[in-house]
């Protein structure tokens, strides 16, 4: 095939650096990580799988321009961990796990390289079930597909789920309403002025909901265009310069939707919204953040738990899909998201902290029972 698995991680990732990460428990934890190099289409990949305590590990592939190989298995090693920990809480009996292509989409993506990449999810023989992420769609996933049947995310003629950033949207506006209700008293953000970082796969469909829920509006993305079809399909909508000056402005609500750590220092003590409610993976920039935005009293409603609309969506196409069952699964996120609030208050904790627990005490209940990759007792 032309392919080459790197498997020697020590040589790959400095002492000092993910490999680390990789083999301290209480960060990483993770069962195997996967370089890969396929030199004839130039593709470049790691395949992170963190946990199948619950099942095979499901999660998107992040097709980005990262800065170094060793920011791409740390993207890698941080995303399939919260792919975990959201499985977990979602109800699903799937455990975590996630890839990352190196390279800009734009100039690198080519049929042979999804292909040499599906050829790579099938070598680990299920114990990965990729999908969509940032740089990737549902057409680079019906490619990956002619290569391994443990794709989802495909087109629906290809007996796929379609855009899985319909139900992720779905889900995060649920844990927005659920945010309300614990805030204001209400399950709704009529009146309120929501501030949305990233209006693209996700945000777009959020403002949707958000603007048909009576809110009003303000957003902002780095591409001019993406923020002018959304003021040009909502004129109340309004945009911001930035997202510093998003986070400056007066917000009831934040909600990050484009890539992680959007919850820095100067974030958070720039910020006047009292919630924080969005789509973006790993949210907060380290540990701390969350006891922070606690301490400034903004309810932080756990990114893992309300972005799992999308991770629902495509798992029920292993199944075979059905929309109204997905979206049934998806509004559930709104009960789940009130009882790590709820939880959270009676421990004392922070929402993170408690949506923690809730997922490890799954994970841990499950793993004896486990049982999807081992053969069948006689």
């Amino acid at each position: 095939m032309g392919v080459t698995t790197v498997t020697d991680v020590r040589q790959a990732v400095r002492e000092d650096g993910a490999l680390a990460t990789l083999f301290r428990s209480e960060q990483g934890g993770h069962e195997q990580v996967v370089l890969c190099q396929d030199r004839a289409s130039g593709l470049k990949a790691v395949i992170a799988v963190h946990s199948t305590a619950l099942g095979p590990a499901l999660g998107g592939t992040r097709f980005h321009a990262y800065a170094s190989d060793e920011e791409a298995v740390q993207d890698a090693l941080d995303l399939s961990r919260g792919m975990s920990y959201k499985n977990a809480l979602a109800g699903l009996d799937l455990g975590g796990g996630k890839a990352v292509i190196i390279g800009d989409p734009e100039t690198l993506k080519s049929e042979q390289l999804l292909l040499a990449y599906g050829r790579f999810v099938a070598s680990l023989g299920g114990r990965y079930v990729t999908a969509c992420d940032v740089g990737t769609y549902v057409a680079d996933m019906d490619v990956v597909a002619r290569e391994n049947k443990w794709t989802t995310g495909r087109s629906p003629e290809h007996g796929g789920a379609g855009d899985s950033s319909v139900l992720t949207a779905f889900g995060v506006f649920q844990g927005m309403r659920a945010a309300a209700q614990a805030t204001w008293g209400e399950p709704t953000l009529r009146g309120r002025r929501v501030g949305v970082a990233g209006v693209g796969k996700v945000g777009r469909h959020l403002v949707e909901h958000l603007v048909e829920d009576g809110a009003q509006v303000v957003v902002t993305d780095v591409r001019a265009d993406a923020v002018a079809r959304i003021t040009a399909r909502h004129p109340r909508v309004t945009a911001a310069a930035d997202v510093r000056a998003l986070v400056r402005s007066p917000l009831d609500v934040y909600a990050p939707c484009a890539l992680g750590h959007a919850l820095d220092d100067p974030t958070v003590a720039a910020l006047t919204a009292k919630v924080v409610c969005g789509a973006a993976n790993n949210q907060l920039a380290h540990p701390g953040v969350e006891k922070d935005l606690a301490d400034r009293g903004v309810l932080y409603a756990p990114d893992y738990v309300v972005n799992a609309g999308g991770v629902i969506q495509v798992a029920d196409e292993l199944q075979g899909f059905d929309f109204d069952r997905a979206k049934a699964k998806a509004a559930r996120i709104f009960d789940t998201t009130l009882a790590i609030f709820e939880r959270a208050a009676a421990d004392g904790v922070p929402p993170a902290v408690a949506a923690d627990r809730l997922a490890e005490q799954r994970m841990a209940d499950r793993t004896p029972a486990a049982r999807w990759g081992r053969p069948e007792e006689a």
